[in-house]
């Protein structure tokens, strides 16, 4: 058995820019893998902002996440939709889109999908 993890994403192992200053995603590496929290700004939808980066009509990740604070509209492939609220946990499997609702940041914990989530190539 390993010791002890801590991390703090104060301190980030890296932060990644979205596109037109809409948001940004502070990624820890862990032993467990990629643990991400990213804000996303009022007005953020990952088919305008994100989909230059992916290179793909729709949201290719997949997520277990937990929505701190704000409020996110997901639409998936199939017309399946649903709003995520804070305190909401959720999985998104990959084949979506995602946009912003209101005038508040939506923060956004994510321990399955971020990894590669707004990875400029």
């Amino acid at each position: 058995m390993t010791g002890i993890e801590h991390k703090n994403f104060s301190k980030a192992d890296e932060t990644r820019l979205f596109e037109e200053g809409m948001g940004q995603m502070e990624l820890i590496h862990t032993s467990s893998g990629e643990v991400g929290l990213a804000t996303f700004q009022p007005g953020w939808k990952w088919s305008v902002h994100l989909k230059p980066i992916a290179g793909t009509d729709t949201c290719q990740a997949e997520h277990s996440c937990y929505c701190v604070s704000g409020r996110m509209h997901v639409r998936m492939d199939d017309g399946e939709e649903f709003e995520f609220t804070p305190g909401d946990y959720a999985h998104i499997p990959a084949g979506h889109d995602a946009w912003i609702l209101g005038d508040e940041p939506c923060v956004v914990l994510d321990w399955q999908g971020f990894g590669n989530y707004a990875k400029k190539k």
